[in-house]
């Protein structure tokens, strides 16, 4: 019995810092092979929307990646990546990719003046490359601007944008009503206050506490002009505080589209790789992620994975580079069985250096355990 090959999903996550999602998926596998050579392995890198989510999506095939020169954070030109389907209808930009935080040095972080404008900028290009449907990921953002460089990128005037300069809708309506946006967002914060996104993401994107409360204050203004251009007040919307309130802008323009929603970034990701057509054909999965803990129960990707294998009765074990109870907890009630990554005790920037060799024990681990319970 315990020779029986069996058809194994392989779908975790990044290890931010550490591991790509495609690095942590072929390391797990090849840990497995050397247990069980004949079983059928099949990898689906997977993303939640955050840095990474074009890797994991590319990685499935059928995506071309393409390059723009777009602005960083700090109005830099670079070139910045989006991906492409085969035929051209569909396309994914990644804010991570063009705003987001690690476009930026430690000491260049400036929470203040950083502009999500390059990816707008992005979005335009997709659009005008001849995109209909636009899957967002706005995850791991550096910006805290409310979405008003995004806008302005959008509308096609970002060389020229001042801070202050009313929002060109008839611009975004050009551009944008002839596409379906669908954004990944994984946060239920509001614009303002003491949940909203300056006082939640701000300090992590270089704001001192005085300069959170700046920020607030310029997105209240902000948000009472962006609702008086567009007759919609969304500030208080779940998912307006997103990547620094981009969640906002793009409900308040979301008429603009031909279509808009905000939707879990797993579930967009999972779509995007056919993950469901895999889970089909699986008899176990192994999902995983850096981090095992309290968030996992607030749409990462490992309960996102979990979730859809409790749906379609599919036993899933996930793996974590590190593991807190509260983690355990998040995904036992989905019947998921959480394995740590770490053989030893030793501190996170230990485990992140140690690279995939860990990561491929633990995948083998697993597969002898799973030999050892055939035998039963």
């Amino acid at each position: 019995m315990a020779g029986a090959p069996l058809t194994v999903l392989v779908a975790p996550d990044s290890f931010k810092g550490s591991l790509t999602a495609v690095e942590v998926a072929r390391a797990l596998a090849t840990g497995w092979a050397r247990a069980r050579p004949h079983d059928e392995l099949l990898l689906s890198p997977l993303a939640d929307g955050g840095e990474g989510t074009l890797v994991a999506i590319a990685a499935a095939g059928g995506w071309s990646v393409e390059t723009a020169r777009v602005h960083d954070p700090l109005r830099r030109e670079i070139p910045a990546r989006w991906l492409r389907s085969a035929d051209g209808r569909s396309a994914v930009v990644e804010m991570a990719e063009a705003s987001g935080l690690s476009r930026v040095r430690p000491d260049e972080r400036d929470a203040i003046a950083a502009t999500s404008l390059g990816t707008g900028e992005l979005i335009r290009v997709a659009a005008l490359a001849g995109a209909s449907r636009v899957i967002v990921g706005i995850g791991g953002s550096a910006t805290t601007d409310g979405g008003r460089g995004l806008l302005a990128g959008l509308a096609g005037d970002g060389f020229n944008h001042d801070r202050d300069e009313r929002v060109d809708l008839d611009a975004i309506r050009e551009v944008a009503r002839a596409i379906v946006v669908e954004v990944a967002c994984d946060v239920a914060n509001p614009l303002l206050g003491p949940t909203g996104a300056a006082a939640t993401y701000g300090p992590q994107k270089g704001a001192s506490l005085a300069q959170v409360d700046e920020l607030d204050r310029r997105l209240a203004s902000w948000s009472r002009e962006l609702a008086a251009s567009t007759g919609r007040d969304e500030a208080e919307t779940p998912g307006a505080g997103a990547a620094g309130g981009v969640g906002y802008a793009l409900l308040s323009v979301r008429d603009c589209f031909r279509a808009f929603n905000l939707r879990p970034g797993v579930e967009l990701v999972m779509e995007a790789t056919d993950f469901e057509g895999k889970l089909a054909h699986a008899d176990l999965v192994v999902t995983g992620e850096g981090q095992v803990d309290a968030q996992t129960a607030f749409g990462k990707t490992a309960l996102g994975v979990a979730k859809a294998a409790a749906a379609a009765g599919v036993p899933c074990v996930v793996v974590g580079g590190g593991v807190t109870p509260e983690g355990i907890d998040a995904l036992a009630g989905l019947g998921a069985v959480v394995v740590p990554v770490s053989e030893v005790p030793q501190s996170v920037e230990a485990a992140m250096a140690a690279g995939s060799p860990p990561v491929e024990r633990c995948g083998e681990r697993i597969a002898r355990l799973v030999s050892i319970m055939g035998e039963r």
